[in-house]
């Protein structure tokens, strides 16, 4: 992928770090998908909408939910969630 997209941390970093762009499957298949609730108000009805499209097509799906909005995911929730999931859905929502 070569476009010049730059993506910043909302988290009052004083200088960016460079992350470079994960490469995205070329199917789902077999890949165990999962879904993280922000906490934010109607958050799980767009993953629940989500969730049904992924089932239908025959894919795992995990939920999981932050404790609040107001604060990156606790390290042990994304650690839980890299060892478990191969892709994850973070859903904002109000």
């Amino acid at each position: 992928m070569t476009d010049a997209r730059i993506l910043l941390d909302p988290t009052a970093e004083r200088s960016p770090a460079h992350r470079e762009r994960v490469t995205r499957p070329a199917s789902l298949d077999g890949l165990t998908v999962g879904l993280l609730d922000i906490s934010k108000p109607r958050g799980n009805i767009f993953l629940d909408r989500i969730e049904a499209e992924l089932a239908e097509r025959g894919l795992t799906v995990k939920r999981y939910q932050k404790p609040t909005y107001a604060r990156v995911a606790p390290t042990e929730l994304q650690q839980k969630i890299a060892t478990e999931c191969n892709l994850a859905i973070e859903a904002l929502a109000d």
